[in-house]
Parts: C-alpha cells; structure tokens; sequence
C-alpha cells in the first residue's frame, strides 16, 4: 500500500508577483523561507512558511494563462487555512482592504468558514478550529 504523509507544498502562480508577494506575507503573514529569481524562465519562487511548516510557493510566470472560473472549474477549488479566532483572522484582512464573503457554518462539524480571493482570484477559505 502507498504510503502518503502529508501535503508537502501548495504551488500557485501570480500574475503580479510584488502584489501577491505582499498579499501572502503582509495580509496573510506568511513567513518567507526563501526566495530566487530564475533567470531562464523569467520567473520568481518564494517559498512562504504557514504555521513553523514549508506549505507555500509562489511562482511568476511571463503572461501566465487566466484562471478558468471561479471557483468552479476543474482542478483545484480553493485553498483552506485553519485559523484559531475567525472573527479575528476576518478583521485583520479587511483592514486590509480584503473582500470577505459572509459567515457560513459547516453543516457537517457546526464550525464557521469563510471565503475571499487572493489578488489573482484564487479562492481561499478560513475554516475555524
């Protein structure tokens, strides 16, 4: 039987990559492990630690191809970050000018979640502990 640990790292490409580098580390505080500049594929990789652990890469691409629809195209749907206050995790990025959907609660765990976009579109969730 295959043996799988855990999500090793979530990739995503940025159309913008000074405004989705500052989206990730400066709304979201990601902490920043590493960053290169590939000068053969004109593109950047920042490696962003979430919670003591490497989970994030932030790629630039020249013109990369636009998301399909939101959020319900084929591939990956959103990205889901647990938070320990919702309610605070919500103030803290629309002080930031961050658009943030209404409370919703999880029919299934009775917990409370959230949805905004990253500076592309991308969906990400606040999913309470």
């Amino acid at each position: 039987m295959l043996k799988i640990n855990r999500v090793h790292h979530i990739a995503i490409i940025c159309s913008d990559y000074e405004v989705s580098k500052h989206f990730y580390t400066q709304v979201l505080g990601f902490k920043i492990l590493a960053e290169v500049y590939r000068e053969e594929r004109k593109s950047y990789k920042l490696d962003l630690e979430v919670g003591n652990q490497y989970q994030v890469e932030l790629f630039s691409f020249p013109e990369p191809t636009k998301r399909p629809s939101h959020p319900e195209a084929a591939g990956l749907r959103h990205l889901a970050f647990e938070v320990d206050d919702i309610d605070e995790a919500i103030q803290h990025i629309q002080q930031q000018g961050v658009i943030v959907e209404p409370l919703r609660i999880d029919e299934f765990t009775g917990k409370r979640f959230t949805f905004f976009a990253d500076p592309d579109g991308l969906p990400i969730e606040f999913y309470e502990k």
